[in-house]
């Protein structure tokens, strides 16, 4: 796939929140992004955790400090930030941070639905996460979204907890609290993608999100989430956010400088 996109994927991606790009990575580039997840999860950073606090059925990691040079070659060598800049139609791609999953069993629990843009510092036109499945996934047991909540109201993310999965994740009232959209799914409007070995499908962080089930057909589900902006991020002060979870990062910028640090690999 040519990082000249069909003019129905940019719009898509603009106006749905989440596109699927068919066939975009080759075995090679594949091969390279297993390998630097393979790195991460033999190399839990500090913050490793359970998919769900409190359940055994996987594991995730993010923002590990020491990834970067693991992941170096699998990024450059890749058409993943001819992609990003083709949807944003810009040149300037940046690498934000990694995210890996490992769902271990069937009968894992669904990951709530959230936004991941309550949590990060950063605001602008030019963010995204690229979602990679090792494993072949049917649209059902699939990463699901609420189409165009990107452009809609931006809610206090889910704080996780298996007994609420609303329940926020900053003790404020600056931004509402998410629905409960699984108590109420006809009234959203709701779309995955099936995907098999090759696949990215790509998301604004703002969108809502969150992860199907696994099953007894499908019990493990390896999954890497790549985080890339371009020259429209800033920096932002939103309450209570923390990501990308650099120090480094936190203590140098100053609410609408550009989102610029030497911690983040220039990609193009």
């Amino acid at each position: 796939m040519s990082e000249q996109l069909a003019k129905h994927l940019t719009d898509a991606y603009r106006h749905d929140g989440a596109v699927c790009l068919r066939g975009a990575l080759n075995d090679i580039a594949m091969t390279k992004l297993f390998a630097a997840w393979s790195w991460s999860m033999n190399n839990k950073g500090p913050l490793a955790s359970p998919l769900i606090p409190g359940q055994d059925d996987g594991w995730q990691d993010l923002c590990n400090p020491l990834a970067l040079p693991h992941y170096r070659d699998a990024l450059l060598s890749s058409p993943l930030a001819d992609l990003a800049a083709a949807l944003w139609g810009e040149q300037d791609v940046w690498f934000m941070y990694e995210q890996v999953f490992h769902k271990t069993r069937g009968g894992a629990a669904r990951t709530p639905w959230h936004q991941d843009t309550s949590y990060l510092t950063v605001n602008g036109a030019h963010l995204l996460v690229m979602w990679i499945s090792f494993d072949a996934v049917p649209a059902p047991l699939s990463l699901e979204f609420v189409r165009g909540s990107h452009r809609r109201t931006l809610y206090n993310t889910s704080r996780f907890d298996p007994t609420d999965p609303t329940r926020p994740i900053v003790d404020s009232d600056a931004v509402p609290r998410l629905p409960n959209i699984d108590t109420n799914r006809e009234a959203h409007d709701i779309f995955s993608f099936a995907v098999t070995r090759g696949d990215v499908v790509v998301f604004h962080p703002s969108t809502l999100h969150g992860g199907a089930p696994t099953d007894s057909r499908y019990p493990e589900r390896r999954t890497l989430t790549l985080r890339l902006f371009g020259r429209d991020a800033r920096y932002e002060d939103r309450p209570g956010a923390v990501g990308p979870f650099y120090p480094e990062v936190q203590n140098t910028l100053t609410p609408g400088a550009a989102f610029r640090h030497p911690r983040f690999l220039k990609l193009r």
